[in-house]
């Protein structure tokens, strides 16, 4: 008896194993697919700068996109709160919106860094990245070019307050607050900030559409994308 479970035990195991080589055998062959795969990740990231990136460039392309839009720091939210209380709500919300306003030139005169930045990518680590999370080429992505684009963005940033006339509101704004009584007076470095939060912005939309990409056969416009991303699949 024993002898006879010894056997079947043996016959399972040769099945199975037969049975797991099948399947890897069925599988695609990677590594003849990564220059496939590298041009496959910097088409999708190009994709998720020209059709979600420029959508940020318009007119309230941050306002009015709850996923990126820029709110106060929170050591001016007591700021915009005293300020409505005490009827001055227009220029509290004029002082919001340019902000946004500043964040949504900078990416417009930004954009064409960006995109020399995805092009220049070399992804040594294509496999990794495809196989990774929703966001995983957006992630690497991230990491390469944050501390570079900082640098491109900040002085657009810098220059886009006072085309947009963000640095008198807000010095009109911080001057009415500070001259209140019984409040501390606050002095915020807001071009560091917007540039910080128009970057997470950048990225965010990128990421939206690498996961549309990953996710969602159908948004793989290209055969290039089709082909790559059925590997994930």
């Amino acid at each position: 008896m024993l002898r006879k479970l010894s056997m079947l035990f043996l016959a399972f195991q040769l099945t199975s194993c037969a049975e797991l080589q099948q399947v890897v055998n069925s599988l695609p062959q990677v590594e003849s697919y990564t220059p496939d795969i590298a041009s496959g990740l910097r088409e999708a990231l190009s994709f998720g700068i020209d059709k979600q990136v420029t959508k940020l460039t318009q007119t309230d392309g941050f306002f009015k996109n709850e996923l990126v839009k820029i709110i106060l720091p929170e050591e001016l939210r007591k700021v915009d709160k005293a300020l409505r209380d005490i009827g001055l709500s227009r220029l509290a919300d004029d002082g919001l919106k340019v902000l946004n306003r500043a964040a949504e030139d900078a990416v417009k005169e930004a954009t064409p860094v960006f995109i020399s930045a995805v092009k220049e990518i070399k992804f040594e680590d294509a496999k990794t990245i495809l196989l990774g999370n929703d966001s995983a080429a957006t992630e690497y992505l991230t990491s390469k070019t944050q501390a570079s684009l900082y640098q491109k963005f900040q002085p657009v940033i810098k220059n886009s307050f006072s085309k947009v006339g963000a640095d008198k509101i807000w010095s009109n704004l911080i001057q009415k607050y500070n001259s209140l009584p019984f409040t501390k007076s606050v002095n915020t470095d807001l071009t560091d900030y917007v540039t910080t939060e128009a970057l997470k912005g950048v990225y965010k939309m990128i990421a939206v559409e690498e996961t549309e990409i990953r996710t969602k056969v159908s948004s793989r416009s290209t055969d290039l994308l089709r082909r790559v991303f059925a590997i994930q699949d």
